[in-house]
């Protein structure tokens, strides 16, 4: 059995349960995490609050050469991440190659970001006597709260930002994932100073809320749900925190009047099934160009069909297993509510089978759907792609808009009269023009409306971590004429 990390040291803490974590493809057991506790939340603040003292000081370059050892522990111990990983979350092994990849590569760009970290000096009423000066100052200890679907590179984001803007961190892991996270931070972390970097295992209540309720934790960096980041709204409200909210979204594609047929499908087919749908970014409302329409849809069809399901670990699999019956109800509450009003199932829209064991769904596509449908309002996050034509690309704008979220938003086109207004009036954080799903570490990721005020990667992805402070300085202790009496 694993244990938390706190202060550099394995421990049960105050645990007397455990969570088994359970590999989505089999159903069996890879092993079990303490079931923390609200005094395992605070000892890790404490230790981290008493490593802020001295990590803050550090200069941006010290820093930055540990966070450089942190991504090449990463690559020496790359196998071992990648297997437990695909082990314990499900994706193919290439896609959890990625997302290492992603994570290395994380620490590496904040490494050198936070290397230019400065403050800047502005203009005075007085300039011979008078110094202004603009700081950037880290905030103090930093919980981050991590989901699932990328428990490594979601990790990652955060923590690399928060450390190399000068904060110490405790992370708290999703109960369905925190054995990679744990083995990274044995492997890749531990040549932090004790403190800097700890980790608590357990669920949201009680350990995330006590994170969120601490006194001394200054900032949440949370990935998740909107439910959840509405609930960490309301905990964090009565003292003002700094809340850095990613909470999902309900992304549309889509597909202009001039694409390319088979080219698009294979697009969409990627944006929508990637990690078996369980993407925030992905594509969960397709509306398709009324004169393209049979041609695509017959296309997608076609390129679905040749996906192959089943464990991560194999080297066939295309797709894999859901993370858990849960979230594969889900999808199957959607889709029948669409099929029961009037939706036409043309793939999938089942269990497999051939796969007994595991959480598994057939990618599935679905055409006469409408946004009075499950499937086109509520976030899925599962392997269903369902498809609305559209009269005019005015049409289209009006309903990728009509969504409360506004993660992201892709377009298929080569017209770029189109995807100029498509960018311009689209309201959502990312905007991906022809290539989905493709992220960039200097290209801020967040989003607007209810997908979340935050921003990661890029210099956002820092300054989210740093809090700004004006100092006005008088070299000269003479009263001012402005003062009393007038």
């Amino acid at each position: 059995m694993r244990a938390h990390w706190i202060n550099n040291e394995w421990t049960q803490g105050e645990a007397t349960g455990t969570i088994p974590v359970e590999n989505p493809a089999t159903q069996e057991i890879l092993d079990e995490v303490p079931d923390g506790t609200e005094a395992d939340a605070h000892r890790a603040v404490e230790a981290a609050k008493a490593a802020f003292r001295e990590w803050r000081k550090l200069s941006a370059v010290e820093r930055a050469h540990m966070l450089h050892e942190v991504s090449r522990r990463a690559r020496e111990h790359w196998d071992e991440l990648v297997e437990l990983l695909t082990l314990e979350q499900g994706k193919p092994v290439p896609e959890n190659e990625e997302e290492m990849e992603w994570t290395a590569d994380t620490f590496d760009y904040y490494a050198e970001l936070g290397r230019h970290i400065r403050g800047r000096v502005v203009p005075s009423g007085e300039p011979e006597t008078q110094l202004n000066m603009v700081l950037k100052e880290p905030y103090g200890v930093v919980a981050a709260i991590i989901p699932w679907n990328y428990p490594m590179l979601l990790m990652a984001w955060k923590v690399a930002a928060a450390l190399a803007a000068g904060n110490t961190v405790v992370i708290k892991p999703s109960e369905l994932t925190p054995l990679t996270t744990l083995l990274f931070v044995e492997k890749c972390m531990s040549h932090l100073p004790p403190g800097v970097v700890n980790v608590v295992t357990g669920y949201g209540q009680p350990v995330g809320e006590a994170l969120v309720k601490h006194p001394d934790v200054p900032v949440i960096a949370f990935t998740g749900s909107l439910a959840t980041g509405q609930r960490i709204s309301t905990l964090a409200a009565p003292m003002i925190k700094r809340l850095h909210l990613e909470l999902g979204g309900k992304d549309a594609f889509v597909v202009g009047p001039d694409i390319d047929v088979e080219s698009t499908a294979k697009a969409l087919a990627y944006s929508a099934l990637l990690n078996a749908g369980q993407v925030c970014t992905s594509s969960e409302r397709v509306y398709v160009a009324g004169n393209v329409a049979g041609q695509f849809v017959e296309a997608l069809v076609e390129e679905v069909s040749r996906l192959r399901l089943g464990p991560g670990i194999e080297p066939t699999t295309d797709i894999g297993p859901m993370i858990g019956d849960a979230y594969r109800s889900k999808v199957e509450r959607h889709v029948e509510d669409a099929r029961q009003k009037g939706a036409r199932i043309l793939i999938g829209g089942k269990r497999p089978a051939h796969l007994e064991r595991g959480y598994f769904y057939e990618p599935t596509v679905l055409l006469d759907v409408n946004h009075d449908m499950l499937i086109m309002s509520e976030e899925t996050f599962g392997p269903a792609i369902p498809l609305m034509v559209y009269d005019d690309f005015d049409q289209a704008i009006e309903w990728v808009n009509s969504s409360p979220y506004g993660l992201g938003a892709v377009l298929r086109t080569n017209d770029m009269r189109l995807a100029k207004k498509f960018y311009e009036e689209v309201r959502a954080g990312t905007i991906w023009i022809n290539d989905p799903l493709t992220d960039n570490y200097a290209g801020p990721f967040g989003g607007m409306k209810l997908s979340g005020n935050a921003r990661e990667l890029g210099a956002e992805g820092l300054e989210s971590f740093l809090e700004t402070k004006h100092v006005h300085w008088d070299f000269s202790a003479d009263p001012k004429d402005w003062w009393y009496p007038y």
